[in-house]
């Protein structure tokens, strides 16, 4: 990573069996007899998980909770440092990196999550956060999500989700861009219902 990089990965994915794949049948009023049935399924399992992806960037919030990696040469603020994602449940671990790659896992002790619908962050339980050395990085592992299944997910963002991959099922021989207004965005509809989650965004930043 460059200077003042950061990275954030996703580690583990969101489960089929959380997927609402029967509620995206209904939507599209798709019968239970169709041919090539789990053909079927397979296609619409990629549209809810490029719709969910594509919600997810747009408002920074994780939809169905799971486990993300955050990695960063260090705090940009070590009293309280924003998490680029919410709503965060757990930390997970807080590791310093050494340049040579070994890692020191945090005591649990030294820090605690600061929870915010729109703005999670880690602070330190006394003292500053502990710095990682020179040329090595923090990993901080979380949970974050509205919930484990689908139904823990807003009413509003539920929606969102449905048109969003109805719209990329309709122009599925024309390439999911085509799904936004000529393809240079989500729909109309869809920002409507996202748009009291796309609060500030913060990309992991300290304090402002």
């Amino acid at each position: 990573m460059g200077a003042g990089e950061m990275r954030l990965t996703e580690e583990t994915a969101v489960p089929v069996a959380a997927l609402p794949l029967e509620a995206l049948r209904q939507h599209l009023r798709l019968g239970s007899g169709f041919a090539l049935a789990d053909r079927q399924d397979r296609l619409l399992e990629g549209y809810l998980r490029a719709a969910i992806a594509a919600i997810e960037g747009r408002i920074a919030k994780a939809l169905i909770r799971r486990r993300f990696l955050l990695e960063m040469e260090g705090w940009r603020d070590a009293e309280a440092q924003a998490l680029p994602l919410a709503p965060v449940s757990a930390l997970v671990s807080i590791e310093l990196v050494t340049a040579l790659g070994a890692a020191q896992v945090l005591s649990p002790a030294l820090y605690r999550l600061i929870q915010d619908q729109h703005r999670p962050r880690i602070a330190g339980t006394g003292a500053a956060m502990p710095c990682p050395p020179q040329g090595g990085l923090v990993r901080v592992a979380f949970e974050a999500g509205f919930g484990p299944d689908w139904a823990a997910v807003p009413a509003d963002l539920q929606q969102a989700v449905m048109l969003l991959a109805a719209a990329y099922y309709e122009f599925r021989h024309e390439g999911a861009g085509q799904a936004g207004a000529q393809g240079a965005g989500l729909p109309a509809a869809v920002e409507g219902l996202i748009g009291r989650w796309r609060l500030i965004r913060v990309l992991g930043g300290g304090r402002r």
